[in-house]
């Protein structure tokens, strides 16, 4: 689902009460351009002495059907685009490169972006 509407009209709003009168968890994320995939999708981290992998918070949304809000999507770095891509269309999965293995998304699950029209980034 695209919100699109300018500043201060509710989109966020919006999304977080139909999370809350549908009982289901939301996860939000405010897009800007320091945001990138693996922020979104995780990573691995050293545990003690194990190398482990840690979910983001897309994979943990995927995986438990959840609603993953991503607010300004606009503002998004195009590698972000690039992973959620499969996630917008009857794929509906996510391929983690770092793992090489796709999840298929859970049958909740939702993707909900939102953007201002009109607004471009200053360079």
């Amino acid at each position: 689902m695209l919100l699109k509407g300018p500043t201060g009209t509710g989109k966020s709003r919006f999304v977080e009460n139909m999370a809350f009168r549908c009982n289901i968890p939301l996860i939000t994320i405010s897009c800007h351009e320091e945001t990138s995939s693996t922020d979104l999708i995780g990573r691995f981290i050293i545990k003690g002495a194990e190398t482990i992998w840690l979910d983001g918070p897309l994979t943990m949304a995927v995986k438990k059907g959840y609603i993953l809000y991503m607010d300004e999507v606009a503002e998004a770095r195009p590698d972000v685009i690039v992973a959620i891509h499969s996630l917008t269309d009857h794929r509906r999965e996510l391929y983690i490169d770092k793992l090489g293995v796709t999840i298929k998304a859970h049958k909740d699950f939702l993707l909900i972006a939102s953007f201002n029209p009109g607004y471009q980034k200053r360079l």
